[in-house]
């Protein structure tokens, strides 16, 4: 499994536990079995788009598809915002995936 999709999982999981969702929860509101939501946080299947979407729908994140030259700039911007961010709310996994990258 490659570092990039490690952290999506990581994010979807930590955002998951953050809203206080078991599995269980989080398929009734995605539509996602519960079995699949598993799966996808142990890295024993392929996120699917499809499953991506709806899990981060329920869990308040926005998935963004950036050009790679623009990918410093957004991760600027969302450290500035950083300290703005309201208690419990949570960062996209786009973040999470370039918080340690200098690319």
């Amino acid at each position: 499994m490659s570092y990039v999709t490690e952290q999506i999982l990581e994010s979807l999981r930590e955002a998951r536990v953050r809203k206080g969702f078991s599995q269980r929860e989080l398929s009734a509101r995605s539509g996602v079995p519960q079995s699949h939501i598993s799966k996808i946080e142990s890295g024993g299947v392929d996120l699917r788009m499809s499953s991506l979407i709806a899990l981060a729908r329920v869990l308040d994140l926005e998935l963004l598809v950036a050009p790679k030259k623009s990918v410093p700039a957004i991760k600027s911007i969302i450290r500035s915002s950083k300290g703005s961010i309201d208690e419990g709310e949570t960062m996209s996994p786009a973040y999470q995936l370039g918080e340690d990258d200098d690319d």
